[in-house]
């Protein structure tokens, strides 16, 4: 069962004061430490403001909720204001349009006391996975390098579930980066090369999610049996040298790949000569998720292979019990 940290906070201050180092490499860029105005924070409704106008205090306002239509009030203006969508600067701007009818010059100043939006989850094969409170908006990309990346069993795609709809400007805002619908997914790979359509914003309320990748399994007359994410496509002779190689006396035109038929019980067997493999003779065969690799010693039963290959694809997720 996977443990959530405390909500995390991503305020308006630069990305790389805060953020802990990547883990994953040079394929990912550093975020830039400077907020670009696309990146700024998005009032949303619930927000609670602070607005003052200097050397005015009759137009001060503090502790002013936007309601759910997104909408603000400020003494003697008589329509309401459109808050959600806008930045401080911008709210700013057009309080200050609206108050020139009654105030000189008004300097207005606007500042967010409390975010309301909900925290952005990232969970799954990541090395810390956390929730955060967005108080600026901000990409998957650099969601990643806060959570130090994906793990090296990471799978292939990112997973986004947005629990909660878009705002009205971020529906309609092509330029946005933000989709409408409920899951999207992305390509890890695509996303690590800053690549625009698979670095997108991300929104209050979404899990972030990477999946574990497939998995195949070498077993048998090696020097370290393993399991192996398959992350990218690895070969039957692949596989066995990650697994430290064979040791002596294995027979090695006699390498076995158990193969469960998908959405059956069946299993096959595969017979892969691995000295023809090496000499260039024979196909070296791509593993699938859940292939298990029996590597025999010479002489040695193959009873036991059939019993594993049928219990190892579960038996990682078993608990370690001791008998007493």
């Amino acid at each position: 069962m996977l443990t959530i940290n405390s909500a995390a906070v991503l305020a308006q201050q630069p990305a790389s004061a805060s953020a802990p180092p990547a883990q994953f490499g040079d394929a990912i860029p550093t975020p830039s430490p400077k907020v670009a105005a696309d990146d700024r924070y998005r009032i949303g409704a619930g927000d609670v403001l602070d607005i003052k106008v200097l050397n005015k205090p009759q137009f001060n306002r503090e502790g002013v909720r936007v309601s759910p239509r997104g909408m603000i009030r400020m003494p003697l203006i008589k329509d309401e204001i459109r808050a959600a969508c806008r930045s401080e600067e911008e709210l700013e701007i057009e309080i200050t349009a609206q108050l020139k009818e009654y105030v000189r010059e008004p300097q207005v100043t606007v500042q967010i006391q409390q975010y309301q939006s909900e925290p952005v989850a990232v969970l799954g094969s990541v090395r810390a996975p956390s929730r955060f409170l967005l108080q600026r908006r901000v990409r998957l990309l650099e969601l990643l390098t806060f959570v130090n990346g994906p793990t090296d069993n990471a799978g292939r795609t990112i997973q986004i579930v947005h629990t909660e709809p878009p705002m009205a400007c971020q529906a309609s805002s092509a330029a946005s980066g933000t989709s409408t619908d409920q899951i999207d997914y992305y390509v890890l790979k695509d996303t690590f090369r800053g690549e625009e359509k698979s670095n997108p914003y991300v929104r209050p309320g979404d899990v972030v999610y990477i999946a574990a990748a497939d998995q195949a399994f070498v077993i048998g007359n090696v020097v370290h049996p393993t399991s192996i994410a398959l992350t990218e496509p690895v070969t039957v002779s692949r596989a066995i040298a990650m697994a430290g190689g064979t040791a002596v006396d294995t027979k090695k035109n006699e390498i076995h790949i158990i193969r469960q038929t998908p959405g059956t019980t069946e299993k096959k067997e595969i017979l892969v000569d691995l000295e023809a493999v090496n000499r260039h003779k024979a196909e070296d065969i791509i593993l699938v998720a859940n292939d298990v690799v029996e590597v025999p010693a010479s002489g040695g039963k193959r009873f036991f292979r059939s019993l594993v290959g049928a219990a190892l694809p579960s038996i990682g997720s078993l608990p370690i019990r001791a008998i007493p």
